[in-house]
């Protein structure tokens, strides 16, 4: 996900009418959107009359999704159509400026945009008033970026506790205020984790070797020997990681994968960092890339900037996307005994997204989409020098539904071509 270079971010609300969405259920255009770009071609909806108990109790809801593909938010479109419900969501501002198709069609489903280089305030007060309210659910990914490893959840934002429970606050106060209208309904705010899972419809053998084929042919790896799937596939990951050390540093670095790929991601942020005259306070990979975008998107745009400057700040952009792009390929996941098909598919079309720039979408996948029990929101203040207890619990209940759904995959063994 790069920064938008085209035109300064401009805050897109959301539309409230319920026609659009309506109509985009009825026709069922997502569908045939999710089918023909990523692939998806079925789902399964698990444990929903949880999420409807909270609806039908009058309470204001939040749905916290993983977020490991760019399916996940028209999958969740699925969610509301057998519910008979529309939703707002908060998607990136980067979505916005895919095209006008894509603009015009996102917004009309309930989205509104999130500035993650900067401090959005007015996407923030959208999404507590939105769940203050309580009119749609809110979808918020609370992992904030996706990241294509579907079984390992990624560190998630306190955002999203700040707009759950300053929401709850003050619809708190409004329903006090308002003895009608707090005899008719709930003034809770809940959220309900949300587990997607993607899964392989089709055997994965002959679409993977298909993709490292071609991977191979361009490499000029020719007449190989017989190796597994799984084999191949790690020896491309690191065969591409060397590339990139070459690139970037001028040579190849000893060592195991991890290590490597650690020492890169260090070289890379370091030096964009030093260039740019930034000292980061975190060690975080996501927070030290975030603050990277954030000073470029703040300077790109000052009029004084030369094509020249421009251009170098196109280059910390991309050492800094590549930088986090590394940091979403997991230590032993494709390790023997753990691999599966979805991890494999994961994998190469990352691969391909680093390479290429675009992923081969063609292995048919089935989305499940399971819902958990709601967590209430607490409006006393969170206790001091110890992590949120409302994102903690929200971090524990979407660990657990992925790690049940994660064992549904099929499992990786040594199949020679």
């Amino acid at each position: 996900m790069t920064v938008v270079f085209e035109r300064p971010y401009e805050f897109v609300p959301p539309i409230r009418s319920t026609v659009w969405p309506w109509l985009v259920q009825r026709l069922r255009i997502y569908d045939r959107y999710l089918a023909k770009k990523e692939g998806v071609v079925d789902y399964e909806l698990r444990e929903t009359d949880l999420l409807k108990a909270s609806l039908d109790a009058g309470h204001s809801v939040l749905l916290a999704p993983n977020h490991c593909r760019y399916a996940d938010p028209l999958v969740m479109g699925w969610l509301a159509r057998r519910l008979g419900i529309h939703v707002h969501a908060m998607a990136s501002w980067h979505l916005f400026n895919e095209g006008w198709l894509d603009a015009f069609a996102i917004r009309r489903m309930g989205a509104f945009s999130i500035f993650r280089e900067g401090n959005d305030r007015q996407s923030l007060e959208t999404a507590i008033e939105i769940l203050i309210d309580g009119a749609r659910p809110l979808i918020v990914f609370p992992e904030g970026t996706t990241n294509r490893t579907n079984d390992q959840l990624k560190p998630l934002l306190d955002g999203v506790a700040f707009i759950a429970r300053t929401a709850a606050k003050r619809r708190a106060k409004r329903f006090a205020d308002d003895a009608t209208r707090a005899t008719a309904g709930s003034g809770k705010v809940v959220i309900h984790p949300i587990g997607i899972k993607y899964l392989c419809m089709d055997p994965v053998e002959p679409w993977a070797n298909a993709q490292l084929d071609e991977f191979e042919r361009r490499l000029g790896w020719h007449r190989m020997p017989p190796r597994d799937t799984r084999q191949r596939t790690v020896r491309l990951a690191e065969a591409m990681l060397s590339l990139k050390e070459i690139q970037y540093t001028g040579s190849t670095s000893q060592g195991d994968l991890p290590n490597r790929r650690d020492r890169l991601i260090e070289t890379l942020l370091s030096s964009t960092e030093a260039e740019m005259g930034l000292h980061s306070s975190s060690s975080e990979v996501r927070e030290r890339v975030r603050q990277i975008r954030s000073k470029v998107s703040a300077l790109y745009f000052q009029s004084d900037q030369s094509p020249p400057i421009r251009d170098k700040m196109h280059r910390y952009v991309d050492a800094a996307d590549f930088a986090q792009d590394l940091a979403s390929y997991p230590d032993s996941y494709l390790i023997d005994g753990q691999a599966t098909d979805t991890r494999i598919v994961e994998t190469i079309q990352r691969m391909q997204e680093s390479i290429n720039g675009k992923a081969n979408n063609s292995m048919r996948l089935k989305a499940v989409i399971e819902v958990a029990p709601a967590i209430e929101v607490d409006t006393a203040r969170p206790p001091k020098g110890v992590r949120d207890p409302l994102m903690q619990t929200l971090d524990d209940e979407l660990t657990k539904l992925i790690n049940k759904l994660s064992s549904e995959a099929k499992p990786i063994g040594p199949s020679l071509q």
